[in-house]
């Protein structure tokens, strides 16, 4: 999962802003997820997508982790998971980190690579 070769942290965001944006102060319902692909402790490659839960009334965490399973991420760095969500995350294999709110993306990531050994 952490190897040095390759890493996928996924990071509920406000907008469109990339590695400028800030983390959201929710998971489920983030409008979007700022994807941060890393190698060898060096980011390589950052997209943003939006999140297809983000205008539920209930059941977003689900929705917004098979999403980001399905883009084979390997941590998720929020601010809070809920129960649903926090399981399904433990479930994929998808490592949780907690930061926080309103925080610089770039910053939450280099930040905590550390803790990721990569």
């Amino acid at each position: 999962m952490t190897s040095m070769n390759g890493l996928k942290i996924a990071v509920p965001t406000k907008s469109h802003a990339g590695l400028e944006d800030t983390v959201s102060e929710v998971f489920g319902k983030a409008k979007t997820f700022t994807i941060v692909e890393v190698e060898n402790s060096q980011i390589k490659n950052v997209r943003v997508i939006e999140n297809p839960a983000a205008s539920y009334d209930y059941g977003a965490g689900p929705v917004a982790v098979k999403t980001l399973a399905d883009l084979k991420v390997n941590c998720v760095m929020a601010v809070e998971f809920g129960p649903g969500a926090s399981g399904l995350l433990e479930h994929y294999g998808i490592k949780k980190i907690l930061v926080k709110p309103n925080t610089k993306v770039e910053d939450v990531v280099k930040e905590n690579l550390v803790k990721l050994k990569v």
